[in-house]
């Protein structure tokens, strides 16, 4: 019998943590990568196993139709090579040996039976190619408990100010508390499930919170419950359609302003300082390692043998300062998703959008998706609208074909991905594609496959879609940089120049700063 589902959300609180407990928190963590790497090993040695088994392609040979009788078949090939979540857990117990057992409970070691699983068994669904142990380089950077009862848990003692402790093994690890923060009360007031460890590298050993490996150290809470709502985040009623892209998101309620936005605006990657470091970490790399080279710079064909790559500390801090813009990037992404998606709720929590693949755009968007995320901000617009009690649908664009469809006559055109503008010969448009799409998709009920729309619906829309328009019309104007799927031609105006006579383009010459065609006075002797 399956255990009934309850609210989750989570909490995360900094912890306290001195030299001493860093140097053993490390000796536990590597405990627990090397148990993983076990278990995970072990998993996907079953898994190669039952595919060598031939009932494995009489399994696959049964027609997808007959989804019984195929479930059934690969559930007796789990059960017969012991690809299971549970049988890992009783492999668990035989892994975590003595020297692990000091370091790692029955508990987490459970915990980590079930992550090494489902990592393997995406391999088995075709979910993902291959699965990934981790280094001792990469670490294993975060373990958590089954419940709060024994093993790692958190404690609330009031005895100490009301301050709050993790508890694990020997260690007491306090928690930084901000009891003035509403959404801190409001979580410590929810029965805690489990607790999580995590650790996070800083950006350098000498970074504040930071112990001497430049690891900080957070505590997670799993909470029964609903997060916390702040007043500021309201909750519409209506309904509002999605139309996401890799460099832009058209939002369409039924009733109120549409928008059309360039994703992540706000975000401003310093190309030019990334580069400039991935070639430093190049240059030192091939310093370090000059053996690892052939004579034209490649790297030397070693075959089953692996090079040895050693690291100095000049590289190694190199790389701690990418990894800290990363960091800060990622950071600053979030956010911008957060605040994208409590203005969409603002209009309505029924959200319907069309169901794309993130991951093929990968390849043919690669920079965009990259800088922009579209499918991290669609999974927090999911979590955001289920903990608010409202709905997200998602509908195939084979059956829907909104880019395509014309309410006006019904009928449907293919477009090239070039043409940013639906225009029917029936009189509907010139629209911005994104924004009809969207619009459409607000009013499209998930069970049928073509939005039921009044006449009158459209005339006061059209006039919202034009005004969501002139607004990027606008800014283009202004000298405003838009994405090129916004359809706005980029020969707009642009910000007057300066009517200085004598003003001088400046450039760098030797480090220096010169003005550009200016006539430099010869060396004195």
């Amino acid at each position: 019998m399956k255990k009934s589902k309850t609210p989750t959300f989570l909490l995360e609180l900094p912890l306290f943590v001195d030299a001493g407990q860093a140097k053993r928190l490390c000796a536990h963590f590597e405990a627990a990568r090397c148990l993983y790497n076990a278990l995970l090993g072990e998993a996907m040695k079953r898994l190669r196993a039952m595919r060598a088994d031939p009932a494995w392609q009489e399994a696959r040979a049964i027609p997808k139709a007959h989804k019984q009788e195929r479930k059934e078949a690969f559930s007796r090939l789990r059960q017969a090579h012991g690809f299971s979540e549970y049988a890992l857990h009783e492999f668990a117990q035989v892994a975590n040996c003595t020297w692990i057992a000091d370091h790692i409970d029955a508990m987490m070691a459970q915990t980590l039976a079930t992550r090494a699983y489902q990592a393997a068994n995406r391999v088995c669904l075709g979910k993902a190619k291959n699965v990934r142990f981790k280094s001792k380089g990469r670490g294993l950077d975060s373990v958590e408990n089954k419940w709060n009862k024994s093993g790692m848990r958190f404690v609330l003692d009031p005895n100490a100010g009301d301050g709050g402790f993790l508890l694990w093994n020997a260690e007491v690890l306090p928690a930084r508390i901000e009891w003035r923060d509403a959404v801190v009360r409001h979580g410590l007031r929810h029965a805690i499930k489990y607790a999580r460890l995590v650790r996070r590298k800083a950006s350098s050993p000498n970074a504040r919170g930071a112990d001497s490996e430049g690891y900080r150290y957070y505590v997670q809470l799993i909470l029964e419950g609903t997060p916390h709502q702040k007043k500021k985040h309201t909750v519409g009623t209506g309904v509002v359609g999605l139309d996401v892209g890799p460099s832009t998101i058209a939002i369409v309620p039924q009733q109120g302003e549409a928008r059309l936005l360039p994703f992540c605006e706000e975000l401003q990657p310093d190309a030019r300082a990334k580069r400039r470091l991935q070639r430093k970490l190049d240059r030192q790399r091939r310093a370090n390692n000059p053996d690892n080279y052939d004579e034209k710079g490649r790297i030397k064909k070693h075959g089953k043998r692996r090079l040895t790559w050693k690291n100095s500390k000049g590289y190694l801090a190199s790389r701690r300062r990418l990894a800290h813009k990363e960091r800060k990037l990622a950071a600053h992404r979030k956010s911008l998703h957060g605040r994208l998606v409590h203005q969409i709720i603002r209009h309505g929590n029924t959200i319907r959008t069309e169901k794309l693949s993130y991951k093929a755009w990968q390849k043919q968007y690669g920079k965009s998706v990259g800088r922009n995320a579209p499918g991290m901000f669609l999974e927090h617009l999911i979590r955001t609208v289920a903990s608010t009690g409202g709905t997200l649908s998602e509908f195939p664009t084979q059956s829907t074909k909104l880019s395509q469809y014309c309410h006006g006559c019904g009928s449907y055109v293919k477009k090239p991905l070039s043409e940013r503008w639906h225009s029917c010969p029936c009189g509907i448009g010139p629209v911005q594609r994104d924004l009809y799409s969207a619009w459409l998709a607000a009013h499209l009920d998930p069970p049928n496959t073509v939005p039921s729309i009044a006449q009158d619906s459209w005339e006061g829309a059209e006039l919202r879609l034009q005004a969501a328009i002139e607004v990027l019309q606008q800014r283009a104007n202004e000298g405003q940089a838009l994405p090129r799927s916004v359809g706005i031609p980029r020969a707009g105006a642009r910000l007057p120049k300066s009517l200085a006579p004598n003003q001088q383009e400046l450039v760098y010459r030797r480090g220096r700063l010169e003005a550009l065609g200016e006539a430099q006075e010869p060396p004195v002797l």
